[in-house]
């Protein structure tokens, strides 16, 4: 019986490429590799064309199911430890630090872009590959500060989640953040990989939250256009430790590796890691390209609106001094309104209970791949029991931070100061990576990624040299 390419498919029975890529990688199309072609029977395509209407329905391509890893990646950037430090920044600052959504967008966009595109075509987490490449010895101390950060930064989640969560309905703090802490560790070792992305993919919803509230409080949109075209710098410490913070919690360490292995968490969720593979990287790639846009432009508006809601509400009231996240939803209840407050504080319990499992998970990646432990959310917790105790030490001590008279928030703003520092470090080696003709074939990334991709690494390597000389000289 005949076989044909997938284009001819396309012409021959109207069912478009990307659509049988979605079929081939759901298995519900088997094809066949033949003389480097991915081919696909005629008796396939007749078997599929029987099922019933409502069945082929079910299995439709749609853009939000391409949606997956950098969608989540994006969200969880926009955490309760971002909204603190955005809020901060936002009511200390105004809109001086707003062109940073514009001007850091494509920049991260081209780091994410390469760790995904690491994760796809190596099949391993970033880890592993610059492990494998670079040897181990080099992310030893990475590695160890990723950890501390990611640490630092659930207990400040954890923190801002259930002072929040009192604004709504008074509760014992301490038994709060038990009950929260043992519920995200049950939703990360309970469910599948499968289920778990779809879990956290309807969480990213919470951010819309944010957004409204810009809308709410009625900003001057004039001030806001130019403040976002228009890059604002001020020659002294405290401005450029604002600026290497919101740099270090924008591009973040732990967003690199969590997105490379949830890539390939997604490969192996969807039967990818197959003798069909590298024929279908063309497919993946495009198709992760869409998700990391589609996840990093949502996280950059987000950051944008929170600088928004708090210059407006809070700058431009006279309050400039804001700690937390929840301090600052309680700030903007009788300046912006219940309803206001009420979406700020929705938005940062939403995405904290995406977030919190999102830190935890990349130290547990990085680490267990760092030594070679069996890892993965598609693993069951007794074949991958050090990956997950990573995942369990990250909450607990984070958690138990709350408990011992740490100030989380304050921990917090070093902790993206240190991501600052580390994450120009970490993308060297990123890049050269992405890259390597050896490693990535023809797959290496295009110009445009490389461009943007040193181009951040040398603006947040020269902004955290600038802030150390502040500090050392006192200036």
């Amino acid at each position: 019986m005949r076989s044909f390419t997938l284009t001819e498919v396309e012409n021959k029975f109207d069912i478009p490429v990307r659509q049988l890529s979605y079929l081939i990688r759901k298995h519900i199309i088997e094809p066949i590799v033949e003389g480097g072609k991915l081919l696909v029977s005629e008796a396939e395509i007749n078997k599929y064309l029987a099922l019933p209407e409502l069945v082929r329905k079910k299995h439709t391509i749609s853009y939000l199911k391409t949606l997956g890893p950098g969608v989540i990646t994006g969200v969880s950037d926009d955490d309760c430890s971002g909204v603190a430090t955005y809020s901060m920044v936002g009511s200390a600052y105004g809109l001086n630090f707003s062109w940073l959504a514009l001007y850091l967008l494509p920049m991260m966009t081209a780091v994410q872009e390469t760790v995904a595109r690491i994760g796809i075509v190596t099949g391993k987490g970033l880890s592993g590959a610059i492990g494998k490449h670079f040897g181990r010895k080099v992310l030893y101390p990475l590695v160890a500060l990723l950890f501390i950060a990611n640490t630092i930064n659930i207990g400040a989640d954890i923190g801002a989640m259930v002072a929040s969560l009192q604004l709504l309905a008074p509760f014992n703090f301490y038994y709060g953040a038990i009950l929260l802490t043992l519920f995200m560790i049950a939703l990360e070792i309970g469910f599948s990989y499968h289920r778990y992305a779809k879990i956290l993919k309807w969480l990213t919803l919470s951010l819309f939250a944010y957004i409204i509230t810009g809308f709410v409080i009625r900003p001057d949109w004039g001030m806001v256009l130019k403040s976002i075209v228009i890059p604002h710098f001020s020659l002294n410490a405290g401005f450029f430790a604002a600026l290497v913070a919101v740099m270090g919690t924008t591009i973040s360490p732990y967003l690199f590796f969590w997105q490379a292995s949830e890539e390939v968490e997604e490969k192996k969720d969807k039967g990818i890691l197959s003798e069909h593979h590298k024929l279908a990287l063309d497919r993946e790639i495009k198709e992760m390209r869409k998700d990391t846009y589609t996840g990093m432009s949502l996280a950059n508006l987000v950051f944008l609106f929170i600088v928004i809601t708090t210059a407006f509400a809070l700058h431009n009231h006279g309050i400039l001094n804001i700690n937390t996240a929840a301090e600052a939803a309680a700030a903007l209840k009788p300046l912006a309104g219940d309803f206001a407050a009420l979406l700020f504080t929705v938005g940062i319990v939403g995405v904290g209970l995406l977030a919190v499992p999102v830190l935890a998970g990349s130290s547990a990646y990085a680490i267990a791949e760092l030594f070679k432990w069996k890892e993965g959310l598609s693993e069951k917790y007794s074949k991958a029991k050090g990956f997950y105790g990573v995942i369990i030490w990250s909450m607990v001590i984070g958690m138990i931070m709350n408990f011992a008279g740490i100030n989380p928030i304050k921990a917090l703003y070093y902790a993206a100061i240190i991501n600052g520092i580390v994450s120009p470090v970490l993308m060297f080696f990123i890049f050269k990576l992405g890259n390597d003709k050896k490693v990535m074939g023809s797959f290496k990334s295009p110009r445009w990624v490389n461009i943007w991709g040193y181009l951040a690494t040398g603006f947040m390597g020269i902004a955290a040299i600038i802030l150390i000389v502040f500090l050392v000289f006192d200036l």
